[in-house]
């Protein structure tokens, strides 16, 4: 006899049907959450809420970002450390060219 309450055995089948059903519940529970949190997150988008994160640099700033990476007198490192961000924010791979996603910014 077990003075606590009772505790089944997960081995036993009344155990295992406790065990199952709990786990049914506990899923349904999770999918439940992820389908209304998948339709607020339509609901915001098509109210036009939902806008993602906000970029760490104005366009004017990437714009300068550019000039000052076209001359070679800072390195990327530099660079990134004058305006406050990581020197991957932006920054494609090592062997890409340096400028294509903020030459972009610049261009427009």
């Amino acid at each position: 006899m077990n003075p606590a309450g009772a505790v089944y055995d997960p081995t036993d089948p009344v155990g295992l049907l406790l065990f199952n059903v709990l786990g049914m519940v506990a899923e349904f529970e999770a999918d439940l959450i992820r389908a209304r949190t998948r339709e607020g997150m339509a609901i915001a988008k098509a109210a036009g809420k939902l806008r993602g994160r906000k970029p760490k640099l104005t366009p004017s700033q990437e714009k300068h970002v550019v000039q000052l990476h076209r001359t070679g007198a800072h390195t990327t490192s530099d660079i990134a450390e004058l305006f406050g961000v990581a020197r991957s924010d932006g920054w494609p791979a090592p062997s890409c060219d340096p400028c294509t996603r903020w030459s972009e910014a610049s261009e427009s």
